[in-house]
């Protein structure tokens, strides 16, 4: 057997790499971990979800604050935002997470890391700047960056990304946003919050396009609420410098232009991975535009070369990259095979209402030709979201012919947190009965879980056929009371 340098060696220091690195070393396996970056933690933690969740809390505040009145309280105007504060609390909440992700800690837990470009030489050696280094194993966990749309004049136009946008000295007056999907339209309402005039530019026909298309309506319905604006079935044809402003010109479908002008423009149309330098060409590994090409084992077409999270496409979620990662540690270290199973992953988008996600919706069941019942309820029958402010938004519970859950949408307040009740639903096989019967607390959003369960099975035990044995074997007189009301002079209960 062959000497190397390490057991297993990762490039790449964001959720998927990190997992791999803190379980491979604790299980006792000689560990590198690469990080070319400055620091550990990855896209996410530097540039994506924690600064990103961060503003979002900020600009909820702010909103709250310039909403008093919805509250019973007497109206306030705050001053205007002063974003270097705004960035310097980013900047502080990073920092503090960071500490968990450090080198010293992986240090203690016996994984070796260092900082550079490493470049695949052979199978089983990387080049890090002038040092050859070599791994029984390997994992390329490089993750993924903004993609950057081939329009015209954008490469002499000075744009953001999440890499700058949450370092800003200042807020921008106004801002345009390329893309519609969830950096774009989290962005777009937390900037519009905090002051700036927002216009997302979407060249289909609908934000959030994985999302079912009432959602995805709903979401938007709210953002143009707060004032964001829409351009729908727009094509960016040509954007332009104008010193303090940026300009962008669009075309519609009847090919009528319009011009657009901002003083920010934001770039959120997508992802690419990163796989530029890292010399895959070199040992024959396949790439597409979704990133690396693997199997179900995350392995590549070397057996001992892996990759996982957004550098293979797929579902480009933190949580999904420490998923992956967790597989690659039984693939490379305990060699007990394990495939990947994405059947009820959970996503949430973090706009306000949030709009969260588990297994499948009426897109995804009608593509894959399943044949579904449809179930829901809204916030707005919630006495907890009525007591909140926050009756806008709706559950949706898709079952199959046996009526087993295929997946749940959940557009409303927290929706991310409500959603964690069916992702132990789902993934532990429980009965619906076990929810209809199950005890919420009162009042709680949680509850609206239990009300959309308690919708499928109402019919049944309310039926007539129901109500007929029932006086049947008991003698029941029926109804003591009736109802009729102005509009229609139909019967109801009270």
């Amino acid at each position: 057997m062959a000497d190397y340098d390490y057991d297993i060696g990762i490039i790449g220091g964001g959720a998927a790499g990190l997992t791999v690195a803190s379980g491979a070393a604790q299980l006792g396996a000689k560990t590198l971990l690469i990080e070319k970056e400055a620091a550990l933690g990855g896209d996410c933690l530097h540039y994506g979800c924690v600064p990103s969740k961060t503003l979002i809390k900020t600009a909820h505040v702010y909103h709250l604050m310039n909403n008093a009145t919805q509250f019973g309280l007497p109206a306030f105007t705050p001053p205007p935002v002063d974003f270097r504060k705004v960035a310097d609390r980013i900047r502080s909440v990073i920092s503090t997470i960071q500490h968990h992700d450090s080198v010293e800690r992986f240090c203690r837990l016996g994984a070796k890391v260092e900082f550079g470009d490493p470049v695949f030489t052979d199978e089983h050696t990387v080049d890090l700047d002038g040092t050859a280094i070599t791994a029984r194993s390997w994992v390329i966990a490089t993750g993924s960056s903004a993609a950057i749309p081939p329009v015209e004049g954008l490469d002499t136009t000075p744009y953001l990304t999440n890499r700058d946008l949450f370092s800003l000295d200042t807020l921008p007056g106004s801002m345009l946003v390329l893309g519609g999907g969830p950096i774009a339209v989290e962005m777009a309402q937390a900037f519009c919050r905090l002051g700036s005039k927002v216009t997302v530019i979407e060249r289909g026909d609908q934000i959030l396009a994985k999302e079912d298309r009432d959602m995805a309506e709903l979401v938007r319905q709210e953002l143009e609420r707060e004032g964001v604006v829409f351009r729908m079935n727009a094509a960016v044809t040509r954007v332009s410098d104008l010193g303090p402003r940026r300009q962008v010109i669009l075309a519609n479908a009847a090919g009528e232009t319009e011009t657009l002008e901002g003083e920010a423009l934001l770039v959120a149309a997508g992802r690419a991975p990163n796989v530029a330098g890292l010399g895959l060409e070199h040992i024959n590994i396949a790439v597409d535009r979704q990133g690396i090409t693997v199997n179900r084992s995350l392995r590549t077409r070397h057996k001992h070369i892996y990759a996982a999270g957004d550098v293979i496409g797929g579902y480009q979620f933190t949580h999904v990259a420490g998923y992956e990662g967790g597989v690659v540690v039984s693939n490379a270290i305990f060699h007990l095979p394990k495939k990947t199973d994405y059947t009820h992953v959970p996503w949430c988008t973090y706009c306000h209402p949030q709009l969260a996600s588990i297994g499948m919706n009426e897109k995804s069941a009608c593509k894959a030709g399943i044949e579904y019942s449809v179930w829901s309820e809204e916030f707005s029958g919630n006495d907890r979201a009525l007591a909140e402010g926050e009756e806008v938004g709706r559950i949706k519970l898709l079952l199959d012919r046996k009526e087993k859950p295929l997946g749940v949408q959940i557009l409303g307040p927290q929706a991310g947190d409500l959603l964690s009740e069916w992702v132990a639903i789902m993934n532990g096989g429980v009965r619906l009965t076990r929810i209809a019967s199950a005890i919420h607390p009162y009042p709680t959003l949680g509850e609206i879980n239990k009300r959309v369960v308690g919708s499928v099975f109402s019919p049944k035990i309310f039926s007539a056929t129901v109500r007929k044995g029932l006086k049947f074997f008991f003698s029941f007189k029926g109804r003591a009371c009736t109802w009729e009301t102005d509009d229609n002079k139909q019967e109801g209960t009270r």
